[in-house]
């Protein structure tokens, strides 16, 4: 798990006596309340771990995508949250940092459920252009016009991935985004969506192309909407297989550098007709987005 992952204690298990005259019980397990009015926090116990730049990437593709940009400069409020920034708040901080180059008042407000974490993230902020706080799917009553909430819903199981979209969207302000995703642990590898109230909008993989044999490399981080579809008859299995193709044919790239063979990968996956969002300039960086459309699993997720 992450700098942004939630954390929180596991709720302890309800019991329920089933037969009192000889002593027996059976205890049920609680799923995880992913709505509910401000008092509470929501979420689950995660690892919490993180390092500095991990997620440079997803920071990179906020600030250089001007849709996403425009969101944020043309707020009423420009409110950032950072979802479960894990055991230390350095993510955060270069968010702060990283989003004053679209407007100087943008605030950063991080959030984690483990009060301790909170308190050991205090020392960071600098208010009001950076604060922590205690919170989890409730944005602790916070209306913010983006949300970047990376390895947050990793450890749920898929079913509970789209009730929790749901909770966050509920919450955003008008217009307001949800960046959500998983990386690997120093922020090589990494996809997300983006979603709107409507909800989702785009996916993206991004990664160091020298760090990679082949794109499906990727599959191992997907969301958590994505990781259990890759299989043989969904869309993200279909790209992921479409992109190592793609690879082998860039080879001829390779002696001008990984970078410039993930580019080429790219355009022969444009002109097989994928509806590749970016450009070239998105490719040189590793990165890839496309309409959610493209990647949505052809069945809906089980019944939480």
């Amino acid at each position: 798990m992450s700098g942004q992952e939630l954390t929180a204690r596991h709720p302890e298990p309800t019991v329920r006596r089933t037969s009192e005259s000889c002593g027996q019980t059976s205890r049920r397990k609680r799923k995880p309340r992913l709505a509910a009015g401000r008092a509470r926090a929501l979420g689950l116990a995660t690892r919490g771990t993180t390092n500095p730049n991990r997620l440079r990437r997803i920071d990179r593709w906020l600030v250089g995508t001007p849709w996403v940009a425009d969101v944020v400069r043309g707020a009423a409020d420009p409110l950032v949250v950072d979802l479960g920034y894990g055991s230390s708040p350095v993510t955060t901080v270069e968010l702060a940092e990283r989003l004053r180059v679209l407007r100087a008042d943008v605030r950063v407000l991080g959030l984690e459920i483990d009060p301790e974490r909170v308190a050991a993230a205090r020392p960071a902020a600098a208010p009001p252009r950076l604060e922590f706080g205690r919170g989890g799917f409730e944005l602790a009553g916070r209306r913010p016009v983006l949300v970047r909430a990376f390895n947050v819903l990793r450890q749920y199981p898929e079913e509970q991935a789209a009730p929790a979209w749901r909770t966050l969207l509920d919450r955003l302000a008008p217009g307001g985004l949800l960046v959500e995703g998983t990386c690997d642990e120093i922020g090589r590898r990494c996809c997300w969506v983006t979603l709107d109230v409507g909800g989702p909008r785009t996916f993206t993989m991004a990664c160091r192309p020298s760090t990679i044999d082949t794109p499906s490399d990727l599959a191992e981080r997907l969301p958590k909407s994505l990781i259990h579809r890759n299989v043989a008859g969904e869309r993200v299995y279909a790209l992921l297989a479409e992109l190592d193709v793609c690879w082998a044919k860039a080879a001829p790239f390779a002696p001008f550098g990984p970078r410039a063979r993930w580019a080429e990968t790219v355009r022969l996956l444009a002109d097989q007709g994928w509806p590749v969002l970016d450009r070239w300039r998105r490719w040189r960086l590793g990165e890839v987005t496309l309409p959610w459309s493209a990647v949505a699993p052809a069945r809906p997720a089980p019944s939480p």
